[in-house]
């Protein structure tokens, strides 16, 4: 089973390329051959939310894998997380990002710093579940 793939009911794969409060960024590489994490770049800004790829689904947006962010406590640079999308992060770009993670309760302090991190220009819009889940079965490659 490829890393991108369905797992469970609803469940999704991904991988954290970027820990909650960290400036340093990691990105995702050769998937085809097992794949690995490698550094990016520094950032002027630590990251508000664990901000990473989901392997095996492209954004026609840019052409890269889809980002998924996951709410909560840090996790580490290349930690695979299992989980249901909880809620899609929509920008007028195109280049959405899937939520995992509780949505209400003391998570909602994320869900804020994560739409505060994005000028206004973008357009975030948080949608629901449901919304995620459409935008991930619209993707050619979705499978």
């Amino acid at each position: 089973m490829s890393s991108g793939e369905q797992l469970a009911e609803g469940a999704i794969e991904g991988i954290v390329e970027w820990t909650r409060g960290t400036l340093e960024r990691f990105r995702w590489v050769g998937a085809e051959e097992g794949g690995e994490v490698v550094p990016y770049r520094t950032e002027p800004w630590p990251s508000p939310v664990n901000y990473g790829c989901l392997p095996g689904r492209l954004n026609p947006a840019d052409g890269s894998e889809v980002d998924g962010v996951w709410l909560g406590t840090p996790l580490a640079v290349g930690q695979r997380v299992t989980a249901e999308p909880k809620g899609l992060l929509q920008l007028a770009d195109g280049d959405h990002k899937v939520i995992f993670g509780d949505l209400n309760g003391h998570h909602r302090a994320d869900l804020l710093a994560l739409l505060a991190w994005f000028p206004p220009e973008r357009g975030a819009q948080l949608l629901g579940a449901r919304a995620a889940a459409d935008w991930l079965a619209s993707l050619p490659n979705s499978g």
